[in-house]
């Protein structure tokens, strides 16, 4: 029988990263031994990280190599399963090497991932940054 699963949603890895409510950031780090130990498996998606990197950003007003690490190592906790990883790791390396949104490098590391090549928008800043896709800006 498969363990259940159990959705983490942004806000205990914020309280974990931060350790901002120390308490909670602890019934996280449990939560996190439990899954490790087999009893249910941890499932996020890349929503939550995009919401994570927003968060320390704009809230936490941390720097983007800070973000990178922390989302690295959220990759990298044994006994979470994320959906996206692959996608989530381009795109946070994208964001700091690349000095992008991280939006728009995840956006950009998934059409990669999907074969897309060509990108319409009116952003030409960022999507210029990524090789091998092409700009197409919508005009009358």
């Amino acid at each position: 029988m498969n363990p259940e699963i159990i959705f983490a949603d942004t806000n205990l890895f914020l309280r974990y990263l931060t350790n901002d409510i120390p308490e909670q950031a602890d019934a996280f780090e449990q939560l996190l031994r439990r899954a490790i130990a087999g009893e249910f498996s941890l499932h996020t998606n890349s929503l939550v990280m995009a919401e994570i990197v927003w968060a320390l950003e704009s809230h936490y007003h941390q720097q983007k190599d800070e973000i990178q690490s922390k989302v690295l190592a959220i990759l990298n906790t044994p006994g979470i399963e994320i959906i996206d990883s692959e996608t989530i790791l381009k795109a946070i390396i994208w964001y700091t090497e690349k000095n992008v949104d991280f939006i728009d490098a995840f956006n950009g590391a998934w059409m990669i991932d999907q074969g897309i090549s060509t990108v319409c928008t009116f952003d030409r800043k960022q999507f210029s940054r990524f090789e091998g896709i092409k700009i197409v800006i919508p005009s009358n």
